[in-house]
């Protein structure tokens, strides 16, 4: 059975581990140093109680303390990478989408304003800057003013009006582009620590380009015309393909060329407040 310790073992005779042997013995060039008498202690009673040189005295030793491995499985947390949780999978586990990241990093959102809003307000409370380029501001204004708790950690420009954000790995961006079916080219793109999220409510001529150049798509429901075309770009199976035009308003498929993943977004009682109910269309 393996163990794992977390304080200092007691010794064989009970009162207490060598000081020679204990952690720290032999740090320091000096000799032990001398105190009062410990009370309670079998021996003289005036004997000195020996200190480790800048550690103070040596205090009681206690058993071990142990775990058994079968054990260990318990203390794991459910996820397995940090970032913002976007839902929860198949198997009811919470699904993490890491927007800070020391790489460039374009995900393509094919939905609703409703989910890019969970997500930008999920992103902003890992403490993420959120830059909203839109052309509809009266849709973010409320979020903006509530987000952050009265912080300025998100903000809303025009289209084409998103000045340089200064990212780092201190203060990360996201920047959200709600700028319709046939988005412009952005005066700002993806960087280290500035990852870009353009949603787009349907299809368009310009959408496999985006498609084919993002890290990670998002499709919500679709017409079955628009599940054919994104399944050819994205190289999705038949029945994912079906699958598209029948999505609830709250689940979305997140795919790449490698991979693919329904997950379902669980609302907060803050987020329905202040968002609504998962919708797809606006």
């Amino acid at each position: 059975m393996a163990t794992s310790a977390f304080s200092p073992a007691a010794s064989p005779s009970g009162h207490g581990a060598d000081p020679d042997s204990a952690p720290g013995a032999g740090l320091g060039s000096g000799p032990m140093i001398s105190g009062a008498g410990a009370p309670g202690v079998a021996g003289d009673p005036g004997s000195a109680r020996r200190t480790r040189p800048g550690f103070g005295l040596i205090g009681p030793r206690r058993g071990r303390q142990t775990l058994p491995l079968e054990d260990m499985e318990a203390l794991a947390l459910p996820i397995g990478d940090d970032g913002v949780i976007i839902g929860v999978d198949e198997q009811n586990q919470p699904a993490v989408l890491g927007f800070n990241r020391p790489e460039p990093f374009d995900v393509v959102l094919v939905g609703g304003l409703w989910t890019a809003q969970v997500l930008a307000f999920r992103a902003a409370a890992t403490g993420a800057r959120i830059a909203v380029e839109t052309g509809r501001p009266h849709l973010w204004t409320n979020l903006v003013q509530v987000a952050g708790g009265g912080q300025q950690c998100m903000t809303i420009f025009d289209v084409g009006r998103v000045p340089p954000q200064g990212p780092s790995v201190g203060s990360p961006v996201l920047v959200v582009r709600d700028c319709g079916m046939r988005p412009p080219r952005g005066r700002v793109s993806a960087l280290p620590w500035q990852s870009v999220l353009t949603l787009l409510p349907y299809l368009s001529p310009v959408a496999p380009r985006l498609l084919e150049h993002a890290g990670l798509v998002g499709i919500q429901r679709v017409s079955p015309d628009e599940a054919k075309e994104i399944g050819r770009v994205m190289g999705l199976p038949q029945a994912d393909v079906a699958a598209l035009s029948t999505l609830p308003d709250w689940v979305t498929l997140w795919c790449t060329r490698t991979g693919r993943q329904f997950v379902t977004v669980q609302a907060t009682d803050a987020e329905t407040g202040l968002l609504g109910s998962p919708r797809r269309v606006d």
